[in-house]
C-alpha cells in the first residue's frame, strides 16, 4: 500500500518540457528582463573575467589606496602576520584545550564546523579581532557575514579593504546588497504601526529582483564580490538563472526567508537541483535556517541534501547565538545542540550573531540587530562606535568558545584557513 501510494508522487517528464517551454520562449518577459540586465555587463564569460580581475588582492589594494590609504598599513601588517605564522595552529589549539592527549586523538574532520560571525560591519573591527587572536592565541573565524550598506562602505573604503583582508586570511564572506525590502521598496513597511506589513514579505516587490540583479553584477564586476545574501524567493530564482547562464554567482539564503522545516528546505533544494549546472554545482552555497528549527529538522534535510548531491555544495548555517535585542527571546544559545549535531551532519556553519547571553546582559550596550541599519556617521555621533565594536568582539569570543567545546568532543572546526595551519 505504502509503495503504491509513493508512486503517485512521481513527476512525469513532460512537466520538465512545460517548464522549458516557459524558459525558452523568446516572448517570455520574465526571462527576457533578466537577460537584458545581464547583457548590460557583457557575456557571462566577460562578466566572470572582470570579476576575477577586480577581486585580486593587488587590485583591491589599489582601490583602498585611492579611497582610504591609511588602511594600507593595516593590510600589509595583516599579510606580515600571516606570513610569519603569528597565529595559533589547529594542532596547538587542540593541545591548548586537551593537553598532550590531543596528539593521540582522531578528530572528525569530515564533519568540520565552519566558525562564522555576523556581522562584520567595519574594517577596523577585523584588525582589532586579529590583534586579539594573536595576543590570546585564539581563533579568527573562517566565515563572516556583512550587513552594512554597500554604497556607504564603498564610499569610505571599507568595501575593498574588507574584501582584501578576508582573502588574505582565507575566510569566506557574504555581503548584503542595498536592494531589499527595508530600503523603502515595500510600501507596507514603516515603524511598529505597520508591523502587519511584514507578514506580506519584506523582500523584493515588483521590479526589485531585476534591481537586485543589476546591483549584484555591479559589485561582482567592480570588486569581485561573489557571495551575497538572498532574502526573497524571486531573487533566489534570479540567482539560479544567473548561475545557469554561466555567471559564477554564489549566495546564501537569509534567516529572514523563514525556512523552518524540512519541507521548506526540500522546496528550496528542488529549485537548486532543477537549475544546477551539468557539473552539479549550484549558486546556493549557504542555507540559513530559521531560529526555530531543531536538530531533527537538519538531520531530515541532510538526508535529501545528500541524495540530491548537495552535501558538499550547500552549507547549513545555524545560529548558535543571536543579538541580545530585537530578534529572539533571550537567553538564546544553541551550542549544546550543535555539539550533538556536528558528530554526524556534514557541512554546517556555526553562526554567532551575538555574544553568549551571560556576557551580553552585562554590557552597557548589548548587541542589537537594529544597529546593522544605522549610518556610520550617526553611530559615531551617538558615541556608540566602541560599544558596537565590543559587541562584535563578543561574537568572536563566543565563536572561539564554540570551537573549544567542539574540540573537547573530538569534533573539528574551520577557522581562517590562511592563518591557522593544521
Amino acid at each position: 500500500m505504502t509503495t503504491d501510494l509513493r508512486q503517485k508522487l512521481r513527476i512525469p517528464v513532460d512537466r520538465l518540457e512545460a517548464l522549458n517551454e516557459v524558459l525558452l520562449n523568446p516572448d517570455m518577459r520574465v526571462v527576457n528582463d533578466v537577460l537584458a540586465v545581464v547583457s548590460k555587463f557583457g557575456t557571462p564569460e566577460e562578466i566572470n573575467a572582470k570579476a576575477a580581475e577586480a577581486g585580486k588582492v593587488e587590485n583591491l589594494l589599489r582601490k583602498v589606496e585611492a579611497i582610504k590609504p591609511e588602511y594600507l598599513a593595516d593590510l600589509h601588517w595583516l599579510m606580515e602576520q600571516r606570513d610569519r605564522r603569528a597565529f595559533i595552529s589547529v594542532a596547538d589549539y587542540r593541545r591548548k584545550v586537551l593537553g598532550p592527549k590531543a596528539d593521540e586523538m582522531r578528530f572528525a574532520d569530515e564533519f568540520a564546523v565552519t566558525l562564522e560571525v555576523s556581522a562584520l560591519q567595519y574594517f577596523p573591527w577585523l584588525i582589532t579581532a586579529v590583534e586579539q587572536a594573536i595576543a590570546n592565541q585564539t581563533l579568527v573565524p573562517g566565515r563572516f557575514i556583512r550587513v552594512r550598506k554597500m554604497k556607504e562602505q564603498e564610499a569610505d573604503g571599507d568595501l575593498p579593504a574588507v574584501a582584501a583582508a578576508l582573502k588574505i586570511i582565507g575566510a569566506s564572506y557574504v555581503d548584503t546588497l542595498d536592494t531589499k525590502g527595508t530600503d523603502g521598496s515595500n510600501v507596507h513597511l514603516g515603524g511598529p504601526a505597520t508591523i502587519t506589513g511584514y507578514f506580506g514579505g519584506v523582500g523584493q516587490p515588483n521590479h526589485y529582483p531585476l534591481k537586485w540583479l543589476e546591483e549584484y553584477l555591479y559589485y561582482y564586476t567592480n570588486y569581485g564580490i561573489q557571495q551575497v545574501l538572498n532574502i526573497n524567493p524571486g531573487t533566489v530564482l534570479v540567482g539560479y538563472l544567473l548561475h545557469r547562464l554561466g555567471v559564477d554567482i554564489e549566495f546564501k539564503i537569509s534567516v529572514f526567508m523563514g525556512n523552518d522545516n524540512p519541507y521548506a528546505a526540500l522546496w528550496t533544494l528542488i529549485g537548486a537541483k532543477l537549475f544546477a549546472r551539468p557539473d552539479g554545482t549550484s549558486p546556493l552555497i549557504g542555507f540559513n535556517w530559521s531560529n526555530s528549527v531543531n536538530n531533527e529538522t537538519m538531520e531530515i534535510t541532510a538526508q535529501f541534501r545528500r541524495a540530491l548531491g548537495f552535501e558538499e555544495v550547500v552549507r547549513f548555517e545555524h545560529h548558535i547565538t543571536e543579538t541580545w535585542k530585537s530578534i529572539v527571546r533571550q537567553p538564546y544559545n544553541r551550542r549544546d545542540e550543535l555539539l550533538e549535531l556536528a558528530s554526524h551532519v556534514a557541512n554546517i556553519s556555526a553562526k554567532h550573531e551575538g555574544g553568549d547571553p551571560e556576557v551580553e546582559q552585562t554590557r552597557e550596550h548589548p548587541s542589537d540587530i537594529l544597529d546593522y541599519f544605522r549610518d556610520k556617521e550617526e553611530i559615531i555621533a551617538a558615541g556608540d562606535w566602541a560599544h558596537l565594536e565590543r559587541n562584535f568582539l563578543d561574537k568572536v569570543a563566543a565563536c572561539d568558545k564554540t570551537a573549544w567545546a567542539l574540540t573537547e568532543r573530538g569534533l573539528s572546526f574551520v577557522a581562517a584557513q590562511h592563518l591557522h595551519a593544521a
